[in-house]
């Protein structure tokens, strides 16, 4: 049985650029392994507009960061994963995690499913800073700490 990802994006802020929150078969992976309080990665820096983004998985596995604990990752430690993909399935796997928190298994995904789930946050970069207009609207609240009514799947709020 494969483990299924679904990447969520929350919005930018007026001063803070759109946080990506990890779902691995509907669970937080950063409230998890880094802290309730944990902080997602940027989305422009795992979905950059200049190259494939780095949850891109090939035969040669590479590092990604994927969150931090609200003290910062340079203070405690990243969570991060090695990613790599072996035929029809991409692995997760030789976790490091902040101090302190507990390390996830192994996650396979079915190569067709990550995929797509990648594709279809690239196909939308609504939340990316070159996107937005040049003056914002001010949010009412810091994507950081909104509450996860305001996780967004991806689309902008009607």
């Amino acid at each position: 049985m494969f483990d299924r990802l679904e990447i969520r994006v929350l919005p930018p802020g007026p001063r803070i650029a759109a946080e990506l929150r990890v779902l691995v078969n509907g669970e937080d992976l950063v409230a998890q392994s880094a802290g309730p309080a944990g902080q997602g990665p940027w989305a422009g820096l795992l979905f950059p507009r200049d190259r494939p983004s780095p949850l891109h998985a090939t035969d040669r596995p590479h590092r990604v960061e994927l969150g931090e604990p609200e003290c910062t990752g340079g203070c405690c430690g990243y969570l991060s994963a090695t990613v790599q993909r072996h035929g029809t399935v991409i692995r997760w796997s030789d976790w490091e995690v902040p101090r302190l928190q507990t390390r996830p298994p192994e996650f396979d995904f079915e190569a067709e499913q990550y995929d797509a789930e990648l594709a279809r946050v690239e196909a939308g970069p609504w939340w990316h800073p070159l996107a937005r207009p040049a003056h914002p609207a001010r949010a009412t609240s810091s994507p950081r700490t909104a509450m996860p009514s305001a996780i967004s799947d991806g689309e902008p709020a009607a």
